[in-house]
């Protein structure tokens, strides 16, 4: 079976070599532009690029898809190589880019979605972020036939996990793994015509609005498991923050003790070479990894030695 794929992180990539390794003729790559990252800005490929380029697949970067949109010559050189690849399917796992109905008719087996998430919860951009800021016990991924809506098409195939205590960047690996695995079960199962689509339930819709930076800032009047499951799921980006002794410091790790503060939100309750307690609304967090701007993350026992935190300083002045 001939494939297109469609994707630009991490998470994509890891679905991309799975396919390679299951022995699908990659035909041609779909990625993001190059972007500039690190201290330099430097443009720098997506993680499916690098590994496109190393695999010697043929790899187009358009800035748009849309024929009557702000790149139209981009779109139209991107439907030539896309109709030259003449794929049985096309696969698409976080691309970032809006497929238009010329791309979803283009090839004979439609194009198929790796979503992290239990569709119809959380559509949209930051599945895995939401799913643990929600305090949700489990999600997984569902494999879905793409059609013109938000994550609205058929689901196809559909495996959970739990949760547990998870951050977005442990829980991304488990999900991208499983998404990998199950996307070839699909598309040996579409060779075979043994794919059952099911529609997706029109209850139990909810959207997953991409993250902003905005959001890093730490609210400690909020209940202390929603200010740790907050950590847990800005962790990798964009890294929960608050701001002590006149520098922001992001807060990496934490848990919940149920002991009622006492004190303002924020107050820092005790320091110790396990963890600084933080009171919140209704009891206290412990924060157990910590870091300065431009240092780098730190148990509690390592920070304090260079950073003067002690009982009756507040987070957030």
């Amino acid at each position: 079976m001939r494939i297109v794929f469609a994707g630009t992180p991490a998470f994509a990539a890891t679905a991309l070599a799975r396919l390679d390794a299951a022995g699908f003729d990659i035909a041609l790559v779909l990625t993001q532009p190059d972007r500039p990252a690190g201290r330099g800005m430097k443009l720098q490929a997506s993680p499916v690029k690098t590994l496109a380029l190393l695999r010697g697949w043929r790899v187009a970067q358009p800035r748009s898809l849309r024929l009557d949109g702000k790149y139209p010559e981009d779109a139209a050189e991107a439907r030539e190589v896309l109709q030259a690849a003449n794929a049985d399917c096309v696969v698409v796992a976080a691309y970032g880019l809006i497929l238009p109905q010329w791309v979803l008719d283009l090839p004979r087996l439609g194009c198929l979605n790796i979503h992290a998430s239990l569709l119809p919860r959380w559509r949209g951009a930051a599945p895995i972020h939401r799913a643990i800021e929600a305090g949700d016990a489990e999600t997984g991924v569902t494999i879905m036939q793409m059609d013109a809506g938000l994550d609205t098409g058929d689901m196809l195939l559909r495996e959970s996990l739990a949760i547990g205590d998870d951050s977005t960047a442990k829980l991304h690996d488990r999900l991208a793994e499983m998404g990998g695995r199950l996307v070839v079960d699909a598309l040996r199962l579409a060779e075979a015509d043994g794919l059952k689509p099911e529609r997706q339930p029109a209850e139990g819709v909810t959207y997953a609005h991409k993250v902003e930076k905005h959001e890093a800032k730490v609210d400690w009047d909020q209940p202390a498991e929603a200010i740790v499951r907050r950590i847990r799921a800005f962790d990798p980006f964009p890294g929960a923050s608050s701001e002590l002794g006149g520098e922001t410091v992001k807060l990496w790790a934490a848990r919940v003790e149920s002991t009622t503060p006492g004190q303002a939100p924020g107050t820092i309750l005790e320091v110790t070479p396990v963890g600084m307690a933080v009171a919140a609304r209704d009891s206290t967090v412990v924060v157990t990894e910590l870091q300065r701007p431009g240092g780098k993350r730190l148990a509690v026992a390592d920070f304090v030695r260079g950073f003067d935190a002690r009982p009756g300083q507040v987070f957030g002045r």
